[in-house]
């Protein structure tokens, strides 16, 4: 992952309105302190290999002992149970084995893994879901007592294939890869436009592809049989292609863009990160913050998601460094400035 001036990047946005201390929960002393700390706290979060907290005394039973009503998220490659459960892995293992690399690339080439760690963050996505969920049963319920939630990466990412398996179960069919095309609408596609750049469009409702014929100047298209509803179009997608991919290939992006714009059709250019950074609209949402922070100055990252009305979220502060926040932690537990140094000269904190 990208540093700057030895400052981890990805630490600075992953981590973001977090107290950062260091903690060997793996020594007896560092074990006590962690079941200290607990009653303070709703939900432990933790992401070691099935097991690995049994064997250092911190099972589920030694946590509800000292924080009944506590929330355990387990995020694993797989899962707590099957043979699978001691599996190490990491996103791009997760993605291959839930079927969701298999399908992207073209259909000539390899399966290709994705540009960013998607499964971690689809993981992080249901982890933080199903902690609401299990806030909102002990809301409900304030008598019971806490829960584990057991979380696969591997489940998750499987999860957002949608209608994939029940296709499979019910039809048989095990899609393939498409390219940038689409199994179920035509056209559908990533164009090249006369500068270079790029224009994501897709097409399914009649009535758009009808508004598309009239932007693209072929209106006899919507009487051609080859294209007489989407199913009609999926089939001839390759003829209908190449007369939209000439049709945008003609045009810079911008004038392309106008045309689709002034029609009504679903598109948008394919953007860089720096196009998204100079975007008037995203501009005005700042959906791009500016925040303080005490190693590089300020830096930007991306503002909160979702926005609420009533209480809106903000970036306080960006990732901390390693044990910056011991003093006003373990100091919150009694603990003076002697036994923190003790405790850091045997590596417990």
């Amino acid at each position: 992952p990208p540093h700057k001036n030895g400052a981890p990047l990805w630490w600075k946005v992953a981590n973001r309105n977090k107290l950062g201390i260091t903690l060997d929960v793996r020594k007896p002393e560092g074990r006590e302190l962690l079941l200290r700390l607990l009653p303070g706290f709703d939900v432990l979060v933790e992401n070691f290999r099935t097991g690995t907290m049994d064997r250092w005394g911190l099972g589920k039973e030694a946590l509800f002992e000292v924080q009944p009503k506590l929330t355990i998220l387990r995020v694993t490659g797989f899962g707590q149970t099957g043979p699978y459960r001691g599996k190490p892995g990491f996103a791009r293992v997760f993605e291959a084995m839930s079927g969701f690399t298999y399908l992207n690339g073209t259909a000539d080439g390899p399966p290709l893994n994705m540009g960013f760690p998607l499964a971690d963050s689809v993981a992080g996505l249901f982890g933080a879901l199903g902690i609401v969920a299990a806030a909102y049963h002990r809301i409900r319920h304030p008598g019971t007592a806490g829960q584990e939630i057991d979380l696969s990466a591997t489940e998750a990412i499987f999860r957002t294939l949608d209608f994939l398996p029940i296709e499979f179960d019910q039809l048989g069919v095990v899609r393939e890869r498409l390219g940038n095309l689409s199994a179920y609408s035509a056209p559908s596609n990533i164009y090249a436009t006369r500068d270079g750049k790029w224009l994501s469009m897709a097409v399914s409702a009649q009535s758009v592809f009808e508004r598309l014929c009239a932007a693209i100047g072929r209106p006899e298209l919507i009487g051609d049989a080859r294209f007489s509803d989407n199913q009609a179009r999926v089939r001839n997608r390759d003829a209908l292609d190449a007369i939209v991919a000439s049709w945008i290939a003609a045009r810079d992006l911008a004038d392309a863009a106008a045309i689709l714009a002034h029609h009504e059709i679903s598109f948008s250019p394919v953007y860089t990160i720096r196009d998204v950074f100079d975007d008037p609209h995203f501009r005005e949402r700042r959906m791009i913050e500016e925040v303080a922070d005490p190693d590089l100055g300020a830096v930007k990252m991306q503002c909160v998601v979702p926005r609420f009305s009533v209480t809106p979220g903000a970036i306080r502060t960006t990732g901390p460094r390693a044990g910056e926040h011991n003093a006003q932690v373990y100091g919150a537990l009694g603990l003076d400035g002697a036994t923190r140094d003790a405790l850091r000269a045997k590596g417990v904190i």
